[in-house]
């Protein structure tokens, strides 16, 4: 067998298992410091679970990714800022979970996260090429960096609504990233491996979140869009990605679902960050889809997206046009005819939901 092939096991196999017998532990840390998600009706009545579930999960994901660090990473400035800036968010997530705390507040936390990752590790996004276009961002590249960590950081926070959901879609990045790291054969490299310690971890927190889901991330979940924004830098610093374009079409759909949330909160009058139950996974469920199938078919689009990339940096474009186009369609007729942005719904919509109401 391939060399690279056996490393790869040895890298998400030991992480996995790590990560995966770590877990109950950080049950028993949730529950003994009050780190439990019990549901609540106010948050916009958003919450699924009916029982209090405990929160460290993504504690566990740092964990077992520092462990596999110890075991397969090697030193250096970038490693080093990664570190710094991954606990900080660990960090804000862990006191979060125990007493909530503001936006703003969180806010802070990622803001200092990626200023560590930006000034200590001089992991930037200098240019960008798109579409035969060619962008230099010059004096505003520091910037744009920033954003662009805080953006990922939060568009995963915001995915974390279904048991697995957040955990999914995070694996799917990362062999996603992994592909096109193993096809570009960029071995031994920072990206090669953080992208399967990564990986490895993050399904060992899968095995215990998925439906019915026996710890969740918790506010710690920004601690892994943060990792996906550090390892979408990093394969765009060197000859993985053409441009960030992939790492974005791999997250199409959370961030999709980030801008129609935005939207329909700025259309309702209320503040971008309020919680309400109009988000993709919650549309599903209206559908009388069950959670698990529910899950399941948003993985599913995930893997269409994360499939584009793919197929992209394998330059077989002709069939990653025929997938976007499908995604497309499929992009349009939820828009039409779901409130996933609006409450205004098309007139047959109505009707079949007055009949439903009139026979309960």
């Amino acid at each position: 067998m391939d060399q690279n092939i056996l490393e790869i096991i040895k890298i998400v196999g030991v992480t996995f298992l790590f990560s995966a017998a770590i877990m109950p532990l950080m049950k028993r840390i949730a529950h003994h410091i009050g780190a439990v998600d019990v549901p609540r009706n106010s948050e916009g009545n958003r919450h699924i679970h009916k029982r209090p579930i405990p929160k460290l999960g993504a504690l566990g994901i740092f964990l077992a990714f520092l462990f596999g660090y110890m075991l397969f990473g090697k030193h250096s400035i970038k490693m080093n800022s990664i570190l710094i800036g991954s606990f900080l968010i660990i960090l804000t997530g862990m006191i979060d979970d125990i007493n909530e705390l503001r936006a703003s507040r969180q806010l802070i936390g990622q803001l200092s996260a990626a200023l560590v990752i930006v000034f200590y590790g001089k992991i930037v996004i200098t240019d960008i090429s798109f579409l035969g276009l060619y962008f230099e961002f010059g004096p505003f590249a520091e910037i744009v960096t920033i954003f662009f960590l805080i953006a990922c950081t939060n568009i995963i926070k915001l995915t974390d609504g279904l048991d697995g959901l957040s955990g999914g879609v995070t694996a799917i990045f990362y062999i996603a990233t992994g592909i096109i790291c193993y096809y570009q054969a960029r071995f031994n490299t920072l990206e090669f491996t953080i992208t399967f310690i990564m990986l490895g971890s993050t399904l060992g927190f899968l095995l215990h979140n998925f439906y019915p889901a026996k710890i969740f991330a918790g506010e710690g979940s920004q601690f892994m869009g943060f990792m996906v924004a550090v390892t979408s830098l990093l394969g765009f610093k060197g000859t993985a990605f053409s441009s960030l374009i992939i790492p974005i079409t791999v997250l199409g759909l959370p961030i999709l679902d980030t801008l129609f949330a935005i939207i329909r909160r700025s259309l309702r009058g209320q503040p971008i960050f309020s919680p309400d139950r109009d988000h993709v996974h919650h549309q599903l469920l209206g559908m009388n889809f069950s959670q698990k199938t529910t899950v399941l078919i948003i993985y599913g689009i995930n893997i269409l997206f994360a499939l584009t990339s793919v197929l992209y940096v394998l330059k077989i474009s002709e069939y990653a046009k025929i997938v976007y186009i499908i995604l497309i369609l499929l992009l349009l007729w939820f828009v039409l005819y779901t409130n996933v942005i609006t409450d205004k719904k098309p007139p047959k919509l109505r009707e079949i939901k007055k009949r439903l109401t009139k026979k309960s």
